[in-house]
This record gives C-alpha cells, sequence and structure tokens, in this order.
C-alpha cells in the first residue's frame, strides 16, 4: 500500500529561541528532509536522527522525533517506526502527565506511521490512548484516515460517527470530510455521504457552494461517491456543474456511467472528451471505456476503442485493458479470437484473464473440454483467488447435471484447504450500514426479515418462479436444498430488510462483494416488478438497476 499523506500539523514547529542554534538548525534540516517526500531524503532523515540522538548534545526529542516517524512512515518503515514508538514510550513523550501539545502530537504522527505500514490496529490503539478531551481535530482526521486508506471503511465511518457525537466543539474540515466520501463511496454508504457533503457546505461558510465548486478533487471525490451509491445522476449533476475539470474527473465520470449501464452515455462523454474538450486520454481512461463496451457488448466499438488506444494515442495496453478485451469477445462468443489475443499479449496472461475466458465457456456452454482447459491454465498461475476456479468450474459440471462432479471439487477443495470467499450484502438505513451473509440470523430484525422472506417466496412461486438449481451451493445434495440454499443468499436477506424498512418510492440500494449470481438477478427483476420497486445492485463488477421487471444490463452480465 502506498504511504498516506501526512495529515496537517503532523510536524511540529521548530523548537523555540532558546533552544541552541546547533539543534534548532538540525531539527530545521530534519523536517526539511522529512517534508520533501522523497524516498532517499526519507532515507537520510532517520540517519540524522540516528546520528542527532548519538550526540553529546541531541536536539529536544520532542521536536526531532515527529519528524523522524514521518519519514518512517513515508518510506512504511515498520521496524524502523517501532522503535520510535519505544523510544517515545521510555522518554515519556506519550504519557498524559507530559505537555499535552507534545503527546498529541507525538501520538498524531505514530497513528499515521502505523496507517502508512498498513496497521490500523496499531493506529487506532495509539489514538486510543490519548485522552479525549486532548484530541485535537488533526488526531481524529488521522485516525478516520488509517481506518479508511486501509481499506475498513465502516471502521473509519463509525470513529467519524462517534467524533460528531462525542466532540461537537470539532467541526470536521475539508480533510476530515474528503476521508469520508471516500469511505462512504466505498462502502455505498449514501445517506451518510449526502449528509458529509451538506456538513462540507456548511462548514466552508457563506462561500461554501462557490468553494466546493472550483475544489476539483474534492468534486471528483463527490463524483466517486455518487458513482460508486448508484446515484448517477447526481454524480453527473456534480461533474456538470464543475468550472474545473482534471482527467481524474472525465475518468471517474465515463467510469461511473458505464458501471450504471449507460453506455452510450459513458461513450460519447469519451468522444466529447477527446474531440471537443481536447483533454489526451490515458490507460485509466481506456480502462473505462473498454469497461463500458464490455458491459454492453459492443464487441465492434471494443476493437475499434483498443486499436485507437494503441495506434492514435500510443499507450502500451496493459493486463486490465487487455482483460476488458479478452471478456468483451469471450462474453460475446468469439472464444477462438479472445484466445488469439491472449496468445500475442506483450505480457503473461494472469489468472482473472483465463477464469475470464472459463466464465464465458460456462455462460456460452462452450463445452466441457475447453471449460476444463481454461480451468486448467488458470490453476497453473500463482494466484491467491484459486478457490474461484473450482467455483466456476462446479458451475460448469452443475450446468452438465454433473453432480458428482460437483462433489468431486467440493472435496478437492476441502482437502487443499481452499474455502470459497464468503459472499456478503449491505444495505444502508438511516446512516447505518446492514451486512447480511447467507443464512444470517444475527440481525435485530432477523424474524420480520425471514417472514418477509416466505411471503416474498410465495408472490415468486405464484409469479412462476423456478430456482436455477446450478448457482445453488456445491454442498447442497438434493434439489429441495439446493433451492431452499438459494433462497438463502445474502442479497434477499438483504432485499427482505429493504422492504421492510424503505420509505415507500424509494429505491433500495445493495451492496454485495461478490458478483451477482444468476438466480438472485432473475428473482431481483420479479420483485422489482411484483412489489414496484426500484433495487440497485452494486455486486463486484458493476451495477444492476432493476425496475418494472427488468435489469439495466439487459441480462447480459
Amino acid at each position: 500500500m502506498p504511504p498516506l499523506a501526512a495529515p496537517a500539523s503532523s510536524i511540529p514547529a521548530a523548537p523555540p529561541q532558546g533552544t541552541s542554534t546547533d539543534a534548532r538548525s538540525a531539527v530545521n534540516l530534519l523536517r526539511s528532509l522529512a517534508r520533501a517526500r522523497r524516498a532517499d531524503l526519507s532515507h537520510r532523515a532517520l540517519l540524522l536522527f540516528r546520528t542527532l540522538h548519538a550526540s553529546d548534545t541531541p536536539p529536544p526529542p520532542r521536536y526531532s522525533l515527529p519528524p523522524a516517524l514521518s519519514a518512517a512512515a513515508f518510506l512504511a518503515a515498520l521496524p524502523e517506526g517501532r522503535q520510535l514508538h519505544a523510544l517515545a514510550a521510555k522518554l515519556a513523550l506519550l504519557a498524559p502527565a507530559h505537555n499535552n501539545t507534545v503527546v498529541v502530537v507525538v501520538a498524531n504522527s505514530l497513528v499515521h506511521l502505523y496507517a502508512s505500514c498498513g496497521r490500523p490496529d496499531a493506529a487506532l490503539a495509539v489514538f486510543r490512548g490519548v485522552p479525549d478531551r486532548d484530541r485535537s481535530l488533526v488526531s481524529w482526521n488521522t485516525a478516520v484516515d488509517a481506518l479508511a486508506g486501509n481499506g475498513d471503511h465502516l471502521a473509519a465511518l463509525d470513529l467519524f460517527r462517534e467524533m460528531q457525537r462525542d466532540r461537537p466543539d470539532l467541526a470536521p474540515d475539508a480533510y476530515t470530510l474528503q476521508s469520508v466520501l471516500g469511505a462512504c463511496a466505498a462502502a455505498g454508504a449514501l445517506s451518510l455521504g449526502l449528509y458529509a457533503h451538506a456538513l462540507l457546505l456548511r462548514e466552508l461558510g457563506a462561500d461554501a457552494s462557490a468553494a466546493v465548486s472550483r475544489d476539483v478533487l474534492i468534486n471528483n471525490s463527490l463524483v466517486d461517491l455518487y458513482g460508486k451509491c448508484g446515484a448517477v445522476e447526481l454524480a453527473r449533476q456534480v461533474f456538470d456543474r464543475m468550472p474545473e475539470r482534471d482527467l481524474a474527473s472525465w475518468n471517474a465520470m465515463v467510469l461511473a456511467l458505464a458501471n450504471h449501464g449507460r453506455v452510450r452515455d459513458s461513450l460519447d462523454l469519451f468522444d466529447r472528451m477527446t474531440r471537443v474538450e481536447n483533454v489526451r486520454p490515458n490507460a485509466i481512461t481506456f480502462v473505462a471505456v473498454l469497461s463500458a463496451c464490455n458491459y454492453g457488448g459492443l464487441v465492434e466499438e471494443g476493437r475499434r476503442y483498443f486499436a485507437a488506444m494503441v495506434s492514435e494515442y500510443g499507450i502500451r495496453p496493459r493486463i486490465e485493458h487487455y482483460g476488458c478485451l479478452v471478456d468483451i469477445l469471450a462474453r460475446a462468443g468469439f472464444i477462438e479470437e479472445a484466445l488469439d489475443v491472449v496468445a500475442g499479449m506483450n505480457c503473461r496472461p494472469d489468472s482473472i484473464i483465463w477464469r475470464s475466458l472459463l466464465d464465458a465457456c460456462c455462460k456460452r456452454n462452450a463445452g466441457l473440454e475447453l471449460s476444463e482447459a481454461m480451468a486448467k491454465l488458470a490453476l497453473d498461475v500463482p494466484d491467491d483467488a484459486v478457490s474461484g476456479v473450482y467455483v466456476l468450474l462446479s458451475r460448469v459440471y452443475a450446468s452438465a447435471q454433473r453432480w458428482n462432479d460437483v462433489g468431486m471439487i467440493r472435496r478437492l477443495m476441502s482437502e487443499e484447504g481452499f474455502k470459497k470467499e464468503p459472499g456478503f450484502s449491505s444495505i444502508e438505513m438511516d446512516g447505518s450500514v446492514h451486512q447480511f451473509v447467507a443464512g444470517d440470523t444475527s440481525h435485530p430484525q432477523s424474524e420480520e426479515i425471514y417472514e418477509k422472506l416466505d411471503e416474498i417466496q410465495q408472490r415468486l412461486t405464484s409469479a412462476g418462479y423456478k430456482p436455477d438449481l446450478s448457482e445453488a451451493p456445491m454442498v447442497a445434495d438434493i434439489d429441495r436444498t439446493k433451492g431452499a440454499t438459494l433462497r438463502l443468499h445474502s442479497e434477499r436477506l438483504a432485499i427482505s430488510f429493504g422492504l421492510l424498512n424503505v420509505t415507500p418510492g424509494a429505491p433500495i440500494r445493495i451492496l454485495k462483494n461478490l458478483r451477482v449470481c444468476k438466480d438472485c438477478h432473475t428473482i431481483s427483476k420479479l420483485i422489482s416488478k411484483l412489489y414496484d420497486v426500484e433495487i440497485i445492485v452494486r455486486d463486484r463488477i458493476r451495477f444492476h438497476h432493476f425496475k418494472g421487471g427488468s435489469c439495466s444490463c439487459k441480462d447480459y452480465w
């Protein structure tokens, strides 16, 4: 993980005038080296710190330690950072009895260090060690960013709520809200994101709207937030009102439209970007454009944009571009052409490409022999997601009604110690995120959720629904059990919870960590029609907008 940006005020001011000239000069040099944010100069900062504290007249550690910690954070140098932490503890620089300002500054530097080293647990422990009354806004910002920057988005949002509840005297600033917006985007927490947006406008004062509209970075975060929370129209409003845009702005909007199935709008925006606004695209832009072609099944356009990327813009294809093109071709049934693309790649194909081909073979009924060959190639590539290959292969066998082979895959996974990645679905309600796993009974409303689920099942059956048993877990042994396990998939629990709690007329927004299975896709379309409700599901790949019995993906995903 790249080092996190150092929070404002994490490096204290220079020593006071009473300090010796040599000590002040040394600390100033140390601070300059740490703030340069260059690996070579950060190394020199750590060496200088060690030299200074081995001398006969070391500078006061309360001034030299924070910049040294900042240098260690930039280098993600955990062993050196731990040594500095031990020194701070030895010198009682973290003791509440010490000068409170010193404690807070050193603690903030340590939180930032551990966050940069991928240790949010240690960062939070240091934060909790500072008395609440002594925590500054920088302390809260650094801790929230530590959690958000390391992927613990729900914990970051919980900490932000705690700050709002327990420290109303600390008004969040743009730095706070930048982290919160990112966490809301990742967690699919739209209402909390709207609240953060409103706070941003309120805290910046009378000229907030003008200030926010001019801040490209904040607006990019808002486009990303609304795009990832299923509110693509709000994302487009923010984008259209921006007086200034950078390349990241265009990339975010092109990808948001693609992810929501607005494929033609996405490609039209790319054409406007390149032909009208004369903004030169980069490699990330073409990942978004090729994704749009992939989601829309636009084979000819995909070929054309891939060729233009190389010939017109001189961009060397990366594994992500090849992956998109291979998926475009394979899902459309051009499996032989997709294999030709793989053969001509300028880099080694990864397991994602082979799994993409395997998935296409499964959906296109390309035959067991070819599917098994794709599975073997995927398994030959070192990867942490080997279980995904086995799961796809089990679906190939299940589709062919070869249940003995499905059982063989299950036994092989068990013997090799592989486990299918557990699926979960989350839904935000009134600023709180509710998370479900398959068969979950831990929610306070479980009884009502399952009663609603029974009602849903009855209405689905009356409408002619029959489960697709190929999507049932491998552990199910008989048809009745397979159908029952499908009924308990996490997104169905989330939909049931949403139907119980959502405001009439409002959409149900669900975040799922895996791809939506075929059977859940079918029942989501039916529920949207039977209950006259829009269901927006963000899965690992894209968004599905279910409304009136159809989906925005047009059943092509």
